[in-house]
């Protein structure tokens, strides 16, 4: 079976930085799904396959922090890389103790790419595993 892509769940309320880093990691051969807010992607975490999640933390509702410990995503063993540009000191430590990856807004080039390799591998799979229903 030919490689396939792996899926990143992308969840950011900022439309374009959700837009600008969907395509970086569109870019760097992953498939990516954008959502709005968490309860948008845990509406479909079950269902979508997702090798990984890329979260704000401050989103609407639930927070990047709240949804790395959701049972959900807890149960699934999906690593989770936190992202802020708040500089608080407590956040930041919440973040770092709670995520596989913690990064500061604005993120330099390459340091996001860096964080999903590092928690979910390459890009590409062996064709093995399931593709989810989001699947591109």
């Amino acid at each position: 079976m030919p490689p396939k892509r792996k899926l990143i769940a992308l969840i950011d309320d900022d439309a374009s930085c959700r837009k600008a880093l969907d395509r970086q990691i569109s870019a760097a051969g992953f498939r990516c799904h954008a959502f709005a807010d968490a309860e948008e992607y845990l509406m479909v975490a079950g269902v979508c396959g997702a090798a990984g999640i890329v979260s704000d933390i401050h989103l609407g509702g639930l927070s990047g922090l709240e949804l790395a410990v959701h049972p959900t995503v807890v149960e699934m063993s999906i690593p989770v890389v936190l992202i802020s540009a708040t500089a608080d000191p407590l956040i930041e430590q919440s973040a770092q103790q709670i995520a596989s990856v913690f990064l500061r807004k604005p993120i330099p080039p390459g340091k996001l790419l860096d964080a999903i390799v590092e928690t979910v591998g390459p890009p590409l799979t062996d064709g093995d595993e399931d593709e989810g229903l989001l699947d591109s």
